[in-house]
């Protein structure tokens, strides 16, 4: 099976973006280096991952401490 976009020869990236509570984001492929929205076909927001995400744990005692 072959990428269309590689076939096309546009700048992409195979990796998924993910999007922290923090307003950070990071590509899951180690050798991505830039960010941008439409080189990825693939977004999720940090809390959808698998297991979690530590980010959205730190925001959450954040705000359970300034409540109390």
């Amino acid at each position: 099976m072959s990428c269309s976009a590689c076939l096309a020869e546009l700048d992409h990236c195979h990796g998924t973006l993910v999007v922290h509570a923090a307003v950070e984001i990071e590509c899951t492929d180690p050798d991505c280096t830039d960010l941008a929205s439409v080189r990825h076909s693939l977004l999720i927001d940090c809390p959808e991952l698998s297991g979690g995400c530590g980010c959205t744990e730190l925001r959450v005692s954040a705000t359970a401490l300034r409540a109390s």
